[in-house]
């Protein structure tokens, strides 16, 4: 019952979030272009610098355990090509792999990891190694799936130029990568920076979901609703039913475990739908999925903490 507690306190939260969005849109309080510039703000500065505070803030050199981040990175990989070539197979409507992709295996680590590690053992534990083993690289791996699934026929040497640009120009990625420098330097900014740092970061989650609830568009959803429900089954459910015995057989445990849950099995984060539509995407199947995975991951997520108790792989 703690778990069912706490799991639905960490997620219909959110969800709700979403709602308000929408039905602020269905008034008239909200518009389109508000939308988009809520999507632009957002992906150009609350997320970027959401991500170099989680980052600057953390002990990478002290937190560190290499086996611990390359298995991170490893699932991350093989998880991301696995999807990739599974959409290129068998979806239909090939405009929709780069989305499918994306919210098929991004989670919402570092926005959701840590609260929902500290909210069970009082501190954050391995989720700051869990971020750095996987966060970089799932935005690295959005960017390639977005550009080279733009739905626009290219060829491969202008696609690979495109995309490295992409990733080198990304906000996100920039915000990681300076998150970390500051990290491994030490700096320690002044109080006044941090307080303004601090408070851009607060607002990247919030706007984010208000902006996919009042962005949402009830009817095109509906008309993915099988791609959505696929890639919200892999989210959740597949993800974590194939990797987590892997992590567990190679000697994980408690926050360790708890933090790789959170990377496989937690919902698609809100910032996939954000870089989608910058990135040129319809967006429509990206947010079904944010919705539909935040709205089941209380049960999900619930069930997968059970388990693992159950066994008594985490206390």
């Amino acid at each position: 019952m703690d778990s069912l507690i706490y799991s639905l306190n960490a997620t219909l939260p959110v969800f709700l979030v979403i709602v308000v969005g929408y039905f602020l849109k269905q008034i008239g309080i909200l518009n389109d272009a508000f939308v988009k510039t809520a999507n632009k703000f957002n992906f150009v500065v609350t997320l970027p610098v959401l991500l170099f505070v989680d980052l600057s803030s953390t002990d990478i050199i002290g937190d560190f355990d290499l086996s611990y981040v390359l298995f991170c990175a490893v699932t991350t990989t093989v998880v991301f090509l696995g999807l990739w070539l599974g959409a290129r197979l068998i979806l239909k409507d090939k405009s929709l792999i780069g989305e499918f992709v994306q919210a098929g295996y991004r989670s919402s680590a570092a926005i959701l990891g840590v609260a929902f590690i500290e909210n069970i053992y009082g501190d954050s534990g391995m989720a700051p190694v869990m971020i750095i083993g996987c966060v970089p690289l799932f935005n690295i791996f959005a960017v390639l799936a977005l550009t080279f699934e733009g739905g626009k026929s290219a060829d491969g040497a202008a696609n690979i130029k495109k995309s490295i640009i992409n990733i080198i120009k990304n906000p996100i990625i920039i915000g990681i990568a300076l998150g970390a420098a500051a990290s491994l330097l030490r700096i320690d900014f002044p109080v006044i920076i941090d307080k303004t740092l601090s408070s851009l970061a607060k607002i990247a989650s919030p706007l984010a979901l208000i902006t996919i609830g009042a962005g949402f568009e009830g009817r095109k959803a509906v008309a993915k609703i099988k791609p959505t429900i696929a890639a919200s089954m892999i989210k959740l459910v597949i993800l974590p039913a194939v990797f987590l015995p892997i992590a567990v057989r190679l000697g994980f445990r408690d926050q360790a475990l708890v933090a790789l849950l959170i990377m496989l099995g937690s919902p698609t984060t809100p910032s996939s739908y954000i870089m989608a539509k910058n990135m040129g995407h319809e967006g429509v199947l990206t947010s079904s999925v944010v919705v539909t995975t935040t709205l089941l991951s209380s049960v999900t997520l619930t069930a997968w903490i059970f388990l693992m108790r159950y066994f008594g792989y985490i206390i």
